[in-house]
């Protein structure tokens, strides 16, 4: 197997992966979104709130505020299956004590622990009139995203199979299957007599060139090994990291398995 990073920034990276089957790829994608520790509000104590915003909406809009969740910044937490995790406490706590008028946002929240704050300033959470108050304590505990979409490190996290484009060269050329690419991967050149591939990997695969050629000169396929990933997050944690933890727990749960095969499957 072989993996190839084409892009990579603090939000998003993009890498292929060749000679590799479905299956594994399908379950990197799984354990990235649903398996990798987060931190995230949980617990919200409403003390006052004289907004026009339910209480349930608030506690809602606090959750899904993206915090700093490297791995750095909730080593010790406790995790779900640890004891004491559901204490309120036990988290990172914190709290919200603004009056109107005015418009409350992230950079408003004040976190018992520096490193753990919400990664965008600017996330409006409230607004307040004139001599609206609103006062909250919260606690942050780290979860999965299998429990919650707060947890869910990523906001995308998908593959595709490696495209393939090829020409019959049995048949006329059709110009005009290239211009019905939605996504300006093929370019008519009429001086050379063909058509060109300018960005294979940007392709969809959606066939409209295959549709639009009407005398089949154009066909569009995929290598059945060869896979493009992209893993975009919210910030909270680098891609790269999520990347890289998501592959850890993997390869646990194949040491279970492998540990309960070999031992008959009693327990």
């Amino acid at each position: 197997m072989e993996i190839e990073v084409k892009s990579q920034s603090d939000n998003e990276i993009v890498f292929i992966v060749r000679d590799a089957e479905v299956p594994f790829i399908n379950a990197i994608r799984r354990c990235a979104m649903v398996n990798v520790p987060k931190i995230a509000i949980e617990d919200v104590n409403i003390i006052r709130n004289d907004s026009a915003m339910f209480n349930e909406v608030l506690a809602h809009r606090l959750g899904l505020t993206p915090l700093v969740s490297d791995l750095d910044a909730i080593e010790g937490l406790p995790l779900p299956e640890d004891d004491g995790w559901d204490d309120f406490n036990s988290g990172i706590l914190f709290s919200l004590n603004e009056i109107g008028p005015k418009v409350v946002y992230s950079k408003d929240l004040i976190s018992s622990d520096s490193k753990i704050k919400p990664v965008y300033d600017t996330i409006p959470l409230v607004k307040l009139k004139e001599d609206e108050e609103i006062i909250i304590e919260a606690s942050a505990k780290v979860g999965y995203g299998k429990e919650h979409a707060k947890w869910m490190p990523t906001t995308v996290c998908a593959y595709k199979q490696y495209p393939e484009i090829t020409f019959n060269d049995a048949v006329e050329i059709d110009y005009d299957c290239a211009s019905a690419c939605p996504r300006g991967v093929l370019k008519s050149d009429r001086r050379s007599k063909k058509i060109k591939i300018l960005d294979i990997e940007n392709c969809t695969m959606c066939k409209s060139c295959v549709r639009a050629s009407s005398n089949g000169y154009i066909n569009v396929g995929f290598h059945e090994n060869d896979f493009i990933f992209r893993i975009e997050t919210d910030g909270a944690m680098p891609p790269k990291e999520v990347l890289l933890k998501a592959c850890d727990v993997l390869g646990e749960k194949a040491d279970k398995f492998i540990k309960f095969s070999e031992e008959g499957g009693s327990k």
